[in-house]
C-alpha cells in the first residue's frame, strides 16, 4: 500500500523500537505529542492528519505499566475522534499478560480487563509478541496477531551453543517456549517445576531430566525481578550443570535489582529484544536483538490484506 495510506504513531514506552519499524518500512514516524498535565493525567495531540489512515500505535504497556495503557488508550481516542480507517495496536510486551486467571475467589481476572478496555477506544487489531499465555487471544473479539521472538533469538544465539547443551524451561507454563528454541537449535529440553510463593518469590521444587554435566539455556518469556531466572540458576548448579549458562528472554523488563541478581559468575551472556525499553549501560553480557523486521514483516502483510479486500471491494462486479 502507499505510505500516504498509513501512519504509525509512537508512544513514550519505546520510541526507538516505532522507529525501527518505521525505518524498515519506508516510512516516517507520524507526529504527535504525548505528555502530562501538571496533576499526571494523559494529554494527546496528534500533528498530522489520520482521516481514512490505517494507523499503527506502537505502545509496550512495560513499567509503568498503567501510565503507559492510558498513554495508549488516549491515543486511540485520538485516532477514532480523528476519523482514522483502523487503529492497531502494536504492544509487543502486554502488560496484565500474567494475570490471566483467577488463583482465588475474589481477584480480577486483569488482562482481560485491558482487552476490553483497548476495544472499547476503537482498536480493530491487536499486534503483539510472545503473550504469556495462549488464551490472552480468546479475550479479544477483535484479531490478535502474536508473533514470536523465538526465531530472531535463535539466530543470535546459534553460534554460542553446541550440540552438547541443553534448553532449560524455567516452569511448565514455559515448555511450549522452549520446545520451540529446542526446534530451532537441535537442542533437548529440561523442565523445572517452580511453586511461587508470592508475586515477586519462586521456588524451584525439582527437575525433570538430567542436567548434570551439561551446559545450559535459560529460556523465559518475561524476566522483571530477575528471581525465578536467579532461583533456576541455583537449582541448575546444585544439580551438576555446568557454571556455563545463557539466559535468553523475549521481554527484559529488568526492574531494579534484576542485573544484580542475573550478574551471576555462571551467566556467560543474557540475550533479550527490545519490546521494551532495555538499560543496557555497563552490562557488556547483555545483548538486544531487535524485534522491528518481526513486526515490519508482520504490517506488510497486514497492509496487503487490507488493500487487497479494499479494492475488491471498490472493484466493479
Amino acid at each position: 500500500m502507499p505510505s500516504n495510506s498509513f501512519t504509525i504513531l509512537a508512544g513514550t514506552a519505546n520510541p526507538p523500537l516505532a522507529a525501527a519499524i518505521a525505518r524498515e518500512l519506508g516510512v516516517a514516524l507520524g507526529a504527535c505529542a504525548v505528555g502530562r498535565f501538571p496533576d499526571g493525567e494523559v494529554m494527546v495531540q496528534l500533528h498530522d492528519p489520520v482521516r481514512r489512515k490505517d494507523v499503527f500505535l506502537v505502545q509496550p504497556t512495560s513499567s509503568p505499566v498503567n501510565d503507559h495503557l492510558m498513554e495508549l488508550l488516549a491515543m486511540a481516542d485520538a485516532c477514532r475522534r480523528a476519523a482514522a480507517a483502523s487503529i492497531t495496536a502494536i504492544v509487543p510486551y502486554f502488560g496484565y499478560g500474567r494475570a490471566d486467571k483467577r488463583h482465588g475467589r475474589r481477584e480480577p481476572i486483569t488482562g482481560r480487563v485491558v482487552a476490553d478496555l483497548l476495544q472499547v477506544v476503537g482498536i480493530s487489531h491487536v499486534v503483539t509478541v510472545d503473550l504469556h499465555t495462549p488464551q490472552i487471544e480468546g479475550f479479544f473479539h477483535a484479531p490478535v496477531d502474536s508473533l514470536t521472538a523465538v526465531p530472531i533469538l535463535c539466530e543470535a544465539l546459534s553460534d554460542r551453543v553446541s550440540p552438547d547443551w541443553l534448553i532449560v524451561s524455567t516452569d511448565v507454563g514455559r515448555v511450549q517456549m522452549a520446545a520451540c528454541y529446542a526446534q530451532c537449535l537441535g537442542l533437548p529440553v529440561v523442565i523445572l517445576r517452580k511453586r511461587r510463593n508470592s508475586a515477586s518469590q519462586t521456588e524451584v521444587t525439582h527437575i525433570v531430566g538430567d542436567v548434570s554435566n551439561r551446559s545450559c539455556l535459560l529460556v523465559d518469556d518475561i524476566v522483571s525481578t530477575g528471581g525465578t531466572l536467579a532461583e533456576s540458576i541455583t537449582a541448575l548448579l546444585k544439580a551438576g550443570a555446568r557454571p556455563d549458562i545463557i539466559i535468553a528472554v523475549t521481554h527484559g523488563l529488568l526492574l531494579p535489582g534484576a542485573r544484580e541478581k542475573l550478574d551471576h559468575p555462571a551467566v556467560r551472556e543474557v540475550f533479550v529484544t527490545d519490546s521494551v525499553g532495555v538499560p543496557r549501560e555497563g552490562w557488556p553480557a547483555l545483548h538486544v536483538v531487535s524485534i522491528a523486521p518481526l513486526i515490519a514483516g508482520a504490517l506488510e502483510r497486514l497492509l496487503e490484506t487490507r488493500g487487497d479486500a479494499r479494492h475488491k471491494t471498490t472493484s466493479p462486479s
